[in-house]
């Protein structure tokens, strides 16, 4: 299979705002593609490299521009092992090695290919087809109906290796995909809730209400003494996380994967600021100064047992069970199973009273799914939070003159397509945040203009807001009321932010 095959799919899909049209174009191509092409073509279209990151940052692309050549040649097989090549390069006189390799790339390619292959390695190609576009493409070259390949990526967590396998092998090679203890398990998310009364009436009295912590996700995985530890993001921290470590390994199991959320304490037992938190998951090493705590509140496997399928009742009893003789420094998250409407306000006031954000409903008779697939975890914030898109900034004012201050935010695109915008802020932001945008936003560009810049949707900002209202203004026909900044989210990338049903979810009597 050419290369330009797969430009002119991305090109297809990035024409259309239609999820089905972009599923079906890049379903013809998976159907296409050579058993190995599979994988790497899959991943490309998700605009993913299966090898990760290659070691090419924005100024080596810059530098490495050749003239393009007249006809396509370039073959899927032969782009991915020059990725691959890219990827290996260590070690003294890495980078130069590394620019030729690129730059041998891009002189075998056609302009339109030279254009899809930077996009693709600096991360940049945004065609409108997420994750879950590429997953419903899948299943419909593969015959497997969606919720079986959904299970199977959640289980292998990676979209390369679960594209193969659905098309190689079909519905068996996709069955016989489980969880391995020692590889990570893409996470179950919870939805926002409007309000704790909301959430109790939409899931019934078989709830558990937990706390929500202003803390990193974690994923514990123990096989033996062997002890590791993956963000929400897949990417695992073991080396920088020795505490953690330390208190699972003393557990009495020999094989567990947990779930649960992590944060710094202070002396007096209340949350530090997250930005210390997520100092200790930095590339700059751990902050030998904070210590984190561990909250457990899933188990997906003990002790050769898989939990991932039984109801979240059963979790939590065998959850209980192991961590049934901690109670000097307890590991489990807190919270009440199946408790009155007071009782669920008392644990809401408990978490706020100890400085925490909310809680987390959770129905107890749901399994254990990836991503947010339906509304069975709802979280309840006293104040309306969103994950939301930086999509641009506009040069500041008076005081502000300068800075790049009023941030236009954008919701996901449930289909798959650009972010809707769904307003815009200048509220909350401190000097250092001022300062912080002003450093960091040229870096990550798409057009400048007289007002500010037009960025690329990378950056997560953490949004607090009174609701939502209707509007003719934004795309989305929702737009923020009393936006304002609380943080940005570094641990989350744009495909995690919140979309616009969520905005939309809390317009009033919605």
């Amino acid at each position: 299979m050419l290369l330009a095959d797969v430009v002119a799919a991305s090109a297809a899909v990035a024409a259309t705002r239609s999820r089905t049209a972009k599923a079906q174009a890049i379903a013809a191509a998976l159907g296409a593609a050579e058993a190995g092409e599979v994988g790497p073509v899959a991943a490309w279209l998700a605009g993913e490299l299966p090898q990760g990151r290659v070691g090419v940052g924005w100024r080596t692309l810059a530098r490495s521009a050749p003239a393009a050549a007249d006809a396509p040649s370039l073959t899927v097989a032969a782009v991915d092992a020059a990725f691959t090549a890219l990827a290996g390069t260590a070690g003294s006189g890495s980078a130069a090695r590394r620019e030729a390799l690129l730059a041998e790339l891009l002189t075998a390619a056609t302009a339109d290919e030279q254009r899809f292959l930077v996009r693709l390695v600096g991360g940049e190609l945004r065609q409108g087809a997420l994750e879950g576009v590429v997953l419903d493409a899948v299943a419909a070259a593969s015959g497997v109906p969606a919720p079986e390949v959904r299970r199977a990526m959640m289980l292998a967590g990676r979209l390369d290796e679960t594209a193969a396998l659905a098309l190689g092998g079909g519905q068996e090679a996709l069955s016989a995909v489980g969880l391995r203890v020692g590889r990570p398990v893409r996470p179950m998310l919870a939805s926002p809730g409007s309000s704790l009364d909301a959430a109790l009436a939409d899931l019934g009295p078989e709830v558990t209400v937990e706390h929500k912590l202003d803390g990193a996700r974690i994923q514990v995985h123990r096989d033996g003494d062997d002890v590791r530890v993956w963000t929400r993001t897949l990417r695992e921290v073991t080396g920088g996380v020795p505490e953690l470590v330390e208190r699972v390994r003393a557990l009495p199991c020999r094989t567990a994967v947990l779930d649960g959320e992590t944060l710094a304490l202070d002396d007096d037992g209340r949350p530090r600021a997250f930005q210390d938190t997520m100092s200790r998951f930095g590339s700059d090493g751990a902050d030998a100064g904070v210590l984190l705590s561990p909250f457990l509140f899933d188990v997906l496997h003990l002790d050769g047992r898989d939990l991932l399928d039984e109801p979240l009742a059963v979790r939590l009893d065998a959850l209980a069970g192991l961590l049934a003789g901690d109670e000097h420094a307890p590991l489990r998250m807190p919270g009440v199973r199946r408790p009155t409407p007071e009782q669920a306000a008392a644990v809401l006031d408990e978490a706020l009273g100890a400085g925490h954000e909310g809680v987390v409903v959770k129905a107890l008779d749901a399994p254990y799914a990836a991503g947010r697939r339906g509304r069975a975890w709802q979280k309840v914030k006293p104040v309306h939070t969103l994950d939301l898109v930086v999509l641009g900034a506009e040069w500041g004012y008076g005081r502000r003159t300068g800075t790049l201050s009023n941030i236009h935010l954008g919701a996901r695109d449930p289909d798959g397509g650009e972010p809707v915008m769904v307003g815009k802020t200048f509220k909350g932001m401190t000097d250092e945040l001022l300062a912080w945008q002003t450093r960091t936003f040229p870096a990550h560009a798409r057009a400048e203009h007289p007002w500010g810049l037009e960025l690329e949707p990378e950056l997560v900002v953490e949004i607090a807001l009174d609701g939502a209202q209707r509007s003719t203004r934004y795309p989305g026909g929702v737009a923020l009321r009393f936006a304002r900044v609380l943080r940005y989210r570094p641990d989350k990338t744009a495909g995690q932010a919140d979309d616009v049903e969520a905005v939309r979810a809390l317009l009033a009597g919605g």
